[in-house]
Order: C-alpha cells, then structure tokens, then sequence
C-alpha cells in the first residue's frame, strides 16, 4: 500500500468539510425530529412511528451498511473508490429526504406504508453517501495530525449544520407553515435537499484519494468478514459508537417534547425577555427557548472540538474521549433534578454538557480510521469501507434503537400524539407523558454511556 502523508490544504479541508454539513442537514433533522414528526405532524401512533423507526433502521444498519462497504471497497473508477459515490449520490438523497419529510393525505394505512418506504429509501440512499464520504478520510492522507485535522475541520461542518437545525428549524418549520407544521416541513426540507447536493457536489470536486492499496491486493468478502471479527478494536468501536448514538437520539429527539410540556413557559418567558432585543425574531417562546438551549450548547461544543485535537495529542486519543463523555453525562443525568421553572439551571447544564461532549466529538472518527490502519497491520489488506460501514452500522442502530425508544417510552408514559388528539381541542399532556419527557432528557439517554465507559479501557491502540 502506497501511504503519503500528505499536507492537506485548507481549502480541500474545508471541501471535505462540506459533505458533511450536507449529510447532518439530513442526519441531525432524523436525530432531532423523526419521532415528533411522525406522533406530532404526520399522525403515526407512538407504537407504530417507533416500529417503523426500529425495524427500518435496523435493517438499514445491518444489511445497506455492510452491503455498500463491501460494494465501495471493490469500486474502482479514475476517481477512486469512494468520491464517486458522493457524486452518484447527491441528487438522488436530496429527493429522499423531501419525499421522507412529505405528509400525503393517505388513509392511516397508507401513511404507515409511506413512512416505511420513504424513510428505506432515505436510509438506503443516505448509506451509500456517507459511508464512501466517511471512508475518504482514511485515503486523503496517511498523516495521523493530518487526520485529526481533518476531523476537527469536519465536525465543526457538523455542529454548524447541528447548529441550524436544533436551533432555526423549529421556528422555520412554523413560520414557512403559517402555523401548518406539515406544509412548513415540506418547505423547508425541500430548501435543504437543495443546499445539500450542491455542497456534496463541491465535495466531490474538492477532495482527492491518497492512499491506495497495492494492484495485487484482493480479498474476498469472507476474509474482510473474518478479518472484522479478529479485530478487537473495531469490536470496542462499534459498540462504543452504537450506544453513544442511542444517546444522542434519545436526548435530542426528546428536547422539543421537552420544551412544549416541561419547561414553565412564564419562566422561559422572563429568562429569554433580556435576550428578545439583540436575537433573532421567533415564532414563540418555545421556539426561542429551544432555540437558545440548543445553541448555546452547540456554540459551545465548538469550544472543545478545537480543544479536543491538542488535548487527544497530548493525552492520548483513549483517555480524552473516555474522560470527556463520562463528565458530559454527569451533566444529562443532572436534568432530572430540575423543577420547570429552573430555567437558568436547565441551560447552563445544557452549555456544560455540550462542552465536553465537543471534546469527543472528532476524536471517535479518528479512532475509527485508526482501526483501519489497524486492519492493514495485522492482515497485510486493506479494507477501508467495510472498517467504516461496520462503524456505520453501530451510528444507524443506535439512530433508530434511541430515535425507536423515544416514541416507545413516550406510548408508554401515555403520551397523546396527534392521531388521538381531539380535533378542534387543546391536547393537555397527562402527568405521567410529561414526567416521561423529563426521564427522556436525563436518566434513560445517560444509561447507554454509563454502559461503554468500561469498553473504552480496552482500547490500546494508538
């Protein structure tokens, strides 16, 4: 295998950078609103919206991931393995995520039937994007600094993109609806499909593939199946990846529950007044407040994503990340002491938490394209997709098994979506919905991150 450690320029960084953005305008609306779209816009019951969730997302996970990695590891074009296929890709995902996000007048059946076959296409679709983009950064440059530099370059891509949609999507889906959340989710899906394919398109042009394995280099799927199973780091990593996604499809999917049945609204209300003269006009103080909450959060999670690379080279890449997520989930479990009116309370927890949460951010990526390398060693083959589709397959489980447990947990606290609302009446959530919104944000999204710190001592390399 030829490795050049190469010097990447800010602007091919800031290329690569883009293709993530546009996938998390995609993956960060799934992670904040897929459950409240489908009990609170489109109508699905809790237990229907979290079978579609679970079981498409698993399927997806266990069988397009594997699958494309094996598909993207055996391309070869004048290209390279893997850009193409965010050429390929582009347009095809934009449509998917408009057609995912529609809301057809169709009999309950048939919206049970459109959630399914939509929400496949996209998680099919989005597979075949971002695993090939994922993949690329273990083949623009062999340099280990490069590659931390890379990552931190692309996650900031992410909390922006994370930025938007957790902080102006809410408001936007309001206001382009006139009140209409269906008709507003629409609009603004089909604006950001737009936006997305044209800053894949530019990653595609941007980049360039470095590392190449040797012409002789072959190997069947069994070897590259047999090869991830011998790999103990990829085993830490998967599951490692898998529950720190359920985490984030817990927490974040729960928030805007959180911020309509929860917090005290005259309390938002006093603490965002002081802030209403120099922010941006929303639609109400729920949209503001969960606007605020988010940003200021994210804001500061850009904080640790600079630290995190010179923190990960001084400290080594294991101890920085185990150390940054064990305190980051001292402050989600911190949320279930909160009365509502601790409105102060509730968003300095959220700023604490988001930092050191930054901090782990890029390092898990790095870790990953690590284990590659780690592959090549031991095995003399390189195998960069498969590596990153295993890895895939633990982000889309833990999307669908947390974004699945929130509308379960939600059915099962009695929560009232918009199929069993009474037309024409004020739903009023009963206690026990409102006490699952606050569990949501707190003891139920931090058990998954209790679970992995031991996992994190077993990785030794690098």
């Amino acid at each position: 295998m030829n490795i050049e450690s190469h010097k990447l320029s800010v602007r091919e960084k800031i290329g690569y950078s883009l293709g993530d953005l546009a996938a998390n305008l995609v993956f960060q609306t799934l992670v904040t609103y897929l459950a409240y779209f489908y009990t609170d816009i489109y109508g699905l019951k809790a237990n229907d919206a979290s079978a579609v969730t679970l079981v498409v997302g698993l399927i997806a996970a266990f069988a397009f991931n594997p699958l494309m990695g094996v598909i993207a590891d055996r391309t070869v074009t004048k290209w390279g393995k893997f850009r193409p296929w965010i050429l390929w890709t582009a347009i095809p995902l934009g449509v998917a995520a408009i057609l995912a996000f529609s809301t057809p007048d169709f009999s309950y059946k048939g919206k049970v039937i459109y959630a399914v076959v939509t929400y496949t296409l996209l998680l099919l679709l989005y597979a075949a994007n971002n695993l090939p983009y994922s993949a690329l950064s273990g083949v623009i440059t062999g340099d280990m600094k490069e590659r931390n530099s890379l990552s931190a370059y692309r996650f900031i891509a992410v909390m922006g993109a994370q930025f938007f949609v957790q902080v102006f999507m809410y408001d936007l889906i309001l206001k382009a609806g006139d009140g209409n959340k269906a008709a507003g989710m629409e609009t603004v899906m089909t604006w950001l499909a737009v936006i997305g394919t044209v800053m894949l398109l530019i990653t595609f042009f941007a980049t360039k593939e470095r590392v190449v394995p040797k012409p002789e280099q072959k190997s069947s799927i069994k070897e590259d199946l047999g090869d991830l199973i011998k790999n103990r780091p990829w085993i830490i990593m998967l599951t490692i990846t898998t529950l720190v996604f359920i985490t984030l499809a817990m927490k974040g999917g729960s928030y805007v529950y959180y911020f309509e049945n929860y917090v005290d609204q005259q309390s938002l209300n006093a603490f965002l007044n002081p802030m209403k003269s120099f922010l941006p006009t929303f639609e109400n103080d729920t949209s503001l407040g969960l606007g605020v909450f988010n940003g200021g959060g994210i804001l500061v999670g850009l904080i640790g994503i600079a630290l995190s690379k010179k923190l990960a080279d001084k400290y080594g890449k294991r101890n920085v990340f185990g150390a940054s997520l064990f305190i980051s989930t001292l402050f989600i479990i911190a949320f279930y002491f909160f009365p509502p009116n601790a409105v102060g309370i509730i968003f300095g927890t959220q700023i604490l938490h988001m930092f050191f949460y930054g901090i782990s951010t890029p390092i898990l990526w790095t870790m990953i394209a690590d284990v590659a390398d780690y592959s090549e060693w031991k095995t003399t083959r390189r195998a960069t997709a498969i590596i990153f589709s295993a890895m895939m397959v633990g982000l889309k489980g833990g999307l669908s098994i947390g974004s699945a447990l929130v509308a379960w947990i939600l059915g099962l606290y009695h929560y009232i979506t918009k199929e069993a609302a009474i037309p024409g009446v004020e739903t009023v959530q009963p206690e026990s919905a409102i006490e699952g919104t606050r569990m949501l944000v707190s003891i139920y999204p931090a058990i998954p991150y209790c679970s992995f710190m031991k996992l994190i001592k077993g990785w030794n390399y690098r």
